[in-house]
């Protein structure tokens, strides 16, 4: 191990507020009912760390939708989406009940937490989550969190509890997230079908490379994500400034010889510095209510200038979205160079769009900001 990735480790012993994630896959044996074992093995590793580091942990778990496939008798995870709510809403019960015995039984209350992605997309909503979670640590309660899966859309849900976690550790600016799965780490290739295939011990948060790889392999029949969604979370929870390990969860003691620095996993590691609060909320949002596309002079402003998006660089709008809603800004190639909270509809846009700010009145007949995305509502990707 070099010094580089040696001091990217010793991030790992240091850090105080923990968010980990349990795989599907994981956690139900690929879908044969819950591993009350592992579950009680990994409830003695969190009560551990609380006890000799006084680390605040926030558990992110999979397994309501197959716990309850199992209980309701279904051979194979159901497609339609009333379906998988119901096998959702039974095998929460079962779920909820198992982590509440294994800390119960180490001293340690826990509370359930569970979210839509509407819940994060609304500021007010946000702060409320973030308020309640930094509450219960406070108080040494267990978060355990899943995605409400009872009453989510296809328009709102996450789609796989790998971002959910990304999502939760910028909530509560953790220092470390740990994927634990059925594999130990991330690996060159799908080392099911490759013996030879090599573990990857570290990389860089947001590599093309990285997610590249990722996107060569498959999720699997009990879960929605895979390696792909891995990467992206750690990307997400990058933004915060949080250092995220993929790691095998049957591995003994993972949690705790990861917290001692041992080179286990596949350590992924910010790059950059945190993002404030407010900016990390905004790159944080996983749909955007529309598109606004902008000129090469824009962008050379937006990402060089740290100045704001005004009327003038933008030459065409996408979708229909009202003031205030998280717009993405592209650029003439179809990347997404920026994104942020908009001052204007998609209508009052169409007919400002390419002139300048001291126009805005003259068209519209009023003006409320001379920006269409002011630069502390900006974020850049």
């Amino acid at each position: 191990m070099t010094d580089a990735q040696a001091d990217h480790r010793q991030a790992l012993c240091r850090a105080r507020r923990w968010v980990v994630k349990v795989g599907s896959a994981l956690l139900t044996g690929e879908g044969r009912g819950l591993d009350r074992e592992l579950i009680a093995l990994w409830a003695a590793q969190i009560a551990e760390l609380r006890r000799e580091r006084a680390a605040e942990v926030v558990l992110v778990s999979s397994g309501a939708v197959s716990e309850g496939v199992l209980r309701l008798g279904w051979r194979d995870r159901p497609h339609a989406l009333h379906e998988l709510q119901a096998a959702a809403a039974v095998g929460q019960m079962g779920m909820i009940q198992a982590y509440e015995t294994a800390f119960q039984e180490r001293g340690l209350r826990t509370a359930q937490i569970l979210l839509t992605h509407d819940d994060l997309a609304h500021r007010q909503r946000y702060l409320n989550a973030r308020s309640t979670l930094r509450t219960l640590l406070e108080l040494g309660v267990i978060p355990v969190v899943n995605e409400n899966d009872t009453v989510a859309v296809d328009e709102i849900r996450f789609g796989d509890n790998d971002t959910l976690a990304g999502l939760v550790a910028n909530l509560i600016e953790a220092e470390v997230l740990v994927l634990l799965t059925d594999q130990d780490g991330m690996y060159d290739r799908d080392p099911k079908r490759h013996p030879q295939a090599r573990l990857i011990p570290q990389a860089r948060a947001g590599d093309a490379q990285l997610e590249a790889l990722a996107a060569a392999g498959s999720s699997g029949h009990w879960g929605r994500g895979g390696m792909l969604t891995k990467v992206r979370a750690a990307a997400h929870a990058a933004r915060s400034g949080t250092t995220t390990v993929i790691a095998g969860g049957r591995q003994p003691r993972i949690l705790l010889r990861l917290a001692a620095g041992e080179a286990l996993g596949t350590l992924i590691y910010p790059d950059q510095e945190p993002l404030v609060a407010r900016k990390r909320w905004l790159a944080g949002q996983l749909q955007v209510r529309g598109e606004v596309v902008i000129d090469a002079g824009a962008v050379k402003v937006l990402r060089e200038g740290g100045k704001s998006l005004l009327p003038i660089g933008v030459t065409a709008v996408r979708g229909d979205f009202q003031r205030g809603e998280v717009v993405a800004c592209m650029d003439g190639e179809g990347r997404e160079v920026a994104r942020g909270l908009v001052n204007y509809s998609a209508a009052e846009i169409r007919r400002i769009m390419g002139q300048p700010s001291n126009r805005i009145e003259e068209i519209l007949g009023y003006v409320d900001e001379p920006e269409l995305i002011h630069r502390d509502n900006l974020v850049l990707m």
